[in-house]
């Protein structure tokens, strides 16, 4: 068992007591402990190797940014380039860290259990959505600086590697995005229509009610 909790305190969102109490139907039990059939993958997948996962990012995460944080403040401004690279690579550990947070705590939504590889789809993808952020200048990021044209550049260049460093990750990790993307957009389609079709029956029964 791990710590059941992030350096910084965080606490899981799904704990073993929560577990052991629960009636969900979507979640078994077995040999290894408790899991559950993934969204995106239909695939069984571990509440503690899920977590631990989490928790071995996080240390890493928080490692790594100690030590940029020390290259930052002892590069002078003339090496526009090297702190360009570092806060490039700040940028998506910040981003990385923020959503293992969210993931790790999030205690109503059991969508954020997800094998390792879906996580890293996850995360490419909210460091690609956020690079288009800064390069339309609509997220206010203090580590963008004076240089925005040479960190978004740097970010472009390492972001993927920089994840699949941190991850352990082959480098085909990244090659089957398209069936976590497709299958979560079918997934989301499925419930827009289920949503609608509710609707459409609450309208209908109100209505019969106010005729009544």
């Amino acid at each position: 068992m791990g710590a059941e909790k992030l350096i910084n305190g965080f606490k899981r969102g799904f704990p073993p007591q929560w577990l052991e109490r629960q009636s969900e139907p979507k979640i078994g039990k077995d040999e290894k402990g408790y899991f559950i059939y993934t969204i995106s993958e239909n695939t069984k997948v571990y509440f503690e190797e899920y977590y631990q996962f989490l928790e071995k990012i996080e240390q890493k995460c928080q490692l790594d940014l100690s030590s940029l944080e020390g290259k930052l403040s002892q590069t002078p401004p003339t090496r526009s380039e090297s702190l360009a690279y570092y806060r490039a690579r700040k940028i998506i550990l910040d981003l990385l860290l923020k959503n293992i947070f969210s993931f790790y705590s999030d205690s109503s939504n059991l969508g954020v259990i997800m094998t390792p590889w879906c996580f890293g789809t996850v995360m490419l993808e909210k460091v690609e959505i956020y690079k288009d952020r800064i390069a339309r200048g609509e997220a206010n990021d203090p580590d963008v600086g004076d240089f925005p044209f040479y960190v978004l550049g740097y970010i472009d260049e390492i972001y993927k590697n920089t994840l699949l460093e941190l991850f352990e990750f082959p480098e085909k990790a990244f090659s089957v995005r398209w069936q976590y993307t497709e299958l979560l957009k079918r997934y989301s389609k499925v419930l827009s229509n289920v949503t609608a079709s509710l609707q459409s029956i609450l309208f209908l029964a109100k209505n019969q009610n106010q005729e009544t």
